[in-house]
């Protein structure tokens, strides 16, 4: 341009499949507890789901021999063989899931692979049924594929558990597809084998699939054993989609790997999604998570031993407060206590927490229940005792 006339400003108009989507509160809100310790505020951040642990150091020393001796390249979009091969025979030992090699995805993450598998599986006007209170990310996948997602309501009474009836009573003929959590983010609950089989019945004599993401399966406190639903029968696993990853349990966020498993049919269509987008997972970060799987567990024990004594501590002390309720958690590392009796809604009893006693927590409302809010007790102990008096301090305000 030599005139030195600038043009109108160009029309842009976004996609319309954005439209109602909503952007991720959690990291809305660890974005702004950031922003408040950068002024210098002392802010006790119970936002991200993300472990204070570092990376196992075993894990760490693969990933860097990888990168020294050039595995620097493209890799399958799959994942390479001898991770894939690893996540089978992990499955195979630990939950009783007999898959190929071929029939494992490995992913950006598990928030990738639940994305690849929704794109690949979900129709214009198909409906998924999502148990609330449920993970942010859930609902915003499915409307990004056109689907529907349908939300049924949990109640505490029932430990935020869909149950059978109301799983039948939830389904039309454009339903394809359930989405699964246990443990749960937000609440931390689990499903007990029994109830597991219950709701896999349903989902067999309904025709439906499942995508059970059992990211937290490691982190659980021992009141109820982690089982994965495909391993019930080989019905139920020949319609389950199990996803996984490497963030929660081995303390790898920042490494994006997870994965998916499932019917072949659905892991190559997957992988046509992953081919179009990611590519391939970094390819030396996969020799770490080849290490994760197959290298000493210890590091993975301390940690879960010490969020389970956080949660003991956080639970008893949100307990302890008056008008606070909340579910005990059997896994992950969260609680969901009910603010219901301060006549705050979550957005407001939030904003307002942050502001006047410096503590990020994430409202409920983003998890589909605007009556709680969700504490992460990944974090250090000072932080949670201190969280808890300026909690208590707060409700007493109000």
């Amino acid at each position: 341009m030599t005139s030195g006339v600038r043009g109108a400003a160009p029309r842009i108009q976004l996609a319309e499949r954005l439209n109602g989507i909503a952007p991720s509160m959690t990291l809305a809100i660890t974005a702004k507890a950031r922003q408040l310790r950068a002024q210098g505020v002392d802010v006790c951040g119970f936002g991200s789901g993300e472990p204070d642990f570092d990376t196992p150091e075993h894990i760490k020393k693969a990933a860097i021999a990888a990168l020294e001796r050039g595995e620097t390249k493209y890799a399958s979009v799959a994942g390479i063989d001898a991770l894939r091969a690893a996540i089978a025979k992990k499955l195979e030992s630990e939950n009783g899931l007999s898959y190929k090699p071929s029939q494992i995805q490995v992913s950006g993450g598990a928030k990738q692979a639940l994305y690849n598998v929704i794109m690949a599986l979900i129709n214009p006007g198909d409906e998924v049924i999502i148990p609330a209170p449920y993970w942010l990310s859930y609902p915003e996948m499915v409307r990004l594929a056109s689907g529907i997602p349908v939300i049924v309501e949990t109640s505490e009474a029932n430990r935020f558990k869909i149950t059978p009836a109301q799983l039948e009573r939830a389904i039309t003929p454009r339903t394809r597809l359930l989405i699964l959590a246990s443990p749960s983010n937000p609440t931390g609950v689990m499903y007990t084998p029994e109830e597991l089989a219950a709701l896999a019945r349903v989902v067999v004599e309904r025709d439906l699939l499942v995508i059970s993401d059992e990211i937290y399966e490691k982190l659980t406190y021992g009141e109820i054993p982690h089982r994965s639903i495909g391993s019930l029968d080989e019905e139920i696993f020949a319609r389950t989609i199990t996803v996984n990853g490497f963030s929660k349990a081995y303390a790898m966020t920042g490494w994006r790997l997870g994965y998916a498993a499932g019917p072949q049919e659905i892991i190559d269509a997957a992988n046509v999604v992953q081919s179009h987008s990611l590519s391939n997972v970094t390819t030396f970060a996969q020799y770490g998570a080849i290490a994760a799987l197959e290298g000493d567990q210890s590091a993975v024990e301390m940690m879960r031993q010490a969020f389970a004594r956080r949660r003991d501590v956080i639970y008893d002390g949100v307990t302890s407060i008056p008008g606070i309720t909340c579910v005990r958690p059997d896994g992950a590392f969260y609680v969901f206590p009910s603010i219901e009796a301060t006549g705050l809604d979550s957005m407001t009893f939030s904003q307002r927490f942050l502001e006047e006693e410096h503590v990020a927590v994430v409202p409920g409302l983003s998890f589909g229940s605007d009556k709680h809010i969700r504490f992460s007790y990944a974090t250090d102990m000072t932080t949670i005792e201190k969280g808890i008096e300026r909690l208590r301090r707060f409700v007493a305000r109000l």
